[in-house]
């Protein structure tokens, strides 16, 4: 399974250019997550909104890498692509995740939990 579809790529992108033409002001989107990548051996999650309009390499999103301290910030999607873990498990896509919300629901949820907790409402 490709880890980003062309058509979730392209979301990703189009979030990006629109937050933009905003970044820095009040008028900053709220995006609601585009895609969830997952490590299936460990606890590792990504909430994906958005791709650097200049570089699409680079994706932003609430990042929880297992270890206490999910953030919001940027990944490189062509190192999450290439991983490889234990076993050879890379990371994958859940092609079942429906957001429930903007991310910042996620963001506040995940920093009073120490990790991204899916059931959040809006």
């Amino acid at each position: 399974m490709k880890l980003i579809t062309k058509e979730l790529q392209e979301q990703l992108i189009r979030n990006g250019r629109e937050q933009a033409k905003v970044k820095g002001t009040s008028a900053e989107r709220d995006f609601w997550p585009v895609v969830k990548l997952f490590y299936p051996a460990g606890a590792a999650t990504w909430l994906l909104t958005e791709a650097e309009p200049d570089d699409p390499g680079i994706a932003w999103g609430l990042c929880d890498l297992g270890m206490g301290f999910p953030e919001f910030g940027t990944v490189s999607l062509s190192e999450l692509e290439s991983f490889v873990g234990l076993g050879g498990l890379r990371i994958e896509r859940d092609k079942f995740f429906e957001a429930k919300a903007p991310i910042s629901r996620y963001v506040e949820e995940a920093r009073k939990a120490g990790y991204i907790v899916e059931e959040v409402s809006p």
